[in-house]
């Protein structure tokens, strides 16, 4: 059974950086797509990024290409999420979720996802 943590949310000015990190346990994590949501308060939940298993593969919503870049290190059981010149439309609350159901590519979709973390605060003031 696999559990996410998040982790490396904060506050930050407009413009800022910062760098979220997804831990799991278990020793098949690295069979497992991964993705990053985030959540807005009154707004529905939205893929932010997502990367295949070995890391090959990315997937960015159009908002945050450019400035997020998401990456894992299998060895290290983590996903990483960087990110850069953050808006203040970024705020939200950040969950990752893993993908014990596509066995290849990338997950874009909520459904598709089946372990979820509690996920971390991300706040960025104008």
């Amino acid at each position: 059974q696999v559990q996410l943590v998040e982790s490396g949310g904060g506050l930050v000015q407009t413009g800022g950086s910062l760098r979220l990190s997804c831990a799991a346990s278990g020793r098949t994590f690295g069979a497992y797509p991964i993705g990053w949501f985030r959540q807005a308060p009154g707004k529905e939940r939205e893929i932010v990024a997502a990367v295949s298993r070995g890391g090959g593969t990315t997937y960015y919503i159009d908002s945050v290409k450019g400035r997020f870049t998401i990456s894992r290190d299998n060895a290290k059981n983590t996903v990483y999420l960087q990110m850069n010149n953050l808006k203040p439309e970024d705020t939200a609350r950040y969950y990752c979720a893993a993908s014990r159901v596509l066995s290849a590519g990338v997950a874009v979709m909520p459904d598709q996802y089946d372990v979820w973390g509690q996920g971390t605060q991300v706040t960025v003031s104008s």
